[in-house]
């Protein structure tokens, strides 16, 4: 049997997970309408952008992007929980790859993904985001959001193989947070601190937010800077540096397993 074709097998028994527990995947989605929310009419009508332009223009696609680092949690919990219970060990009995475990793990995640995407899209135009780039553009910005949730999903197997328990959820939080709100997907970098604003600006999710700002033709809160005239190129460049990194530090890890 192929790598491609066990891996699509084990998409497959993940998905049927989900429809038999589906509260994972929902609760992922209303927590990111709940800070969409929270964010957009608590908070946004203090929130001055530079350069101008509506927030809850501007802060859509930084939800977007931010919701695609969310829930990497639980594939890092999924991958520990099966290496722990000793699943990994039977799948690995198998005439299967090495790699189909993780490809069947990330290609659940990227199904969740997109359903995900689809229903925060539907309800930014329903609170009033509009995209006024033309469809090509905005397809672009769709599937720059998505290689962003690939990129970062390897992050999260790699800690799940990593750390065999609880640790492995603890680790990918701890690094979710921070890179999740030291970026401009909420705010602009330009009204930050001179060098924080530096950090956010280098931020992998920072490039994503202003790319696909960028290309669904909504503000974008910047005025100068790498992510001005960048921003669709680093975006493109950011995962595929992670990807290259971590898939390799995914398959050592994977192989660990059998010491």
């Amino acid at each position: 049997m192929t790598t491609l074709r066990a891996g699509w097998i084990l998409t497959q028994r993940e998905l049927a997970h989900w429809v038999r527990e589906p509260w994972s995947p929902i609760f992922g989605v209303l927590f990111s309408i709940m800070l969409l929310l929270v964010f957009g009419f608590l908070f946004g009508g203090a929130i001055n952008l530079p350069g101008g332009g509506d927030y809850i223009d501007y802060l859509l696609p930084g939800m977007l992007a931010l919701s695609m680092m969310f829930g990497v949690e639980s594939t890092a919990t999924a991958m520990a929980n099966d290496a722990r219970k000793g699943i990994t060990d039977r799948f690995r009995s198998m005439p299967i790859g090495s790699a189909s475990v993780a490809f069947g793990r990330v290609g659940a995640d990227m199904t969740n993904s997109a359903v995900e995407l689809f229903v925060l899209i539907v309800g930014g135009l329903l609170v009033g985001w509009r995209i006024t780039s033309d469809p090509a553009s905005a397809a672009l910005a769709v599937l720059l959001l998505l290689l962003l949730r690939f990129a970062v999903l390897w992050i999260g197997i790699f800690l799940g193989l990593i750390f065999r328990g609880s640790g492995g959820t603890t680790a990918v939080q701890v690094l979710v947070w921070p890179i999740g709100f030291l970026s401009t997907a909420i705010v602009s970098a330009e009204t930050m601190p001179a060098w924080l604003g530096a950090i956010a600006a280098w931020n992998p999710l920072s490039a994503t937010a202003t790319a696909a700002r960028q290309l669904f033709g909504n503000p974008t809160g910047v005025t100068g800077g790498v992510l001005e005239d960048g921003a669709v190129w680093l975006a493109l460049a950011w995962p595929l540096v992670l990807v290259a990194i971590f898939v390799p530090l995914s398959a050592r890890a994977y192989r660990k397993l059998r010491a």
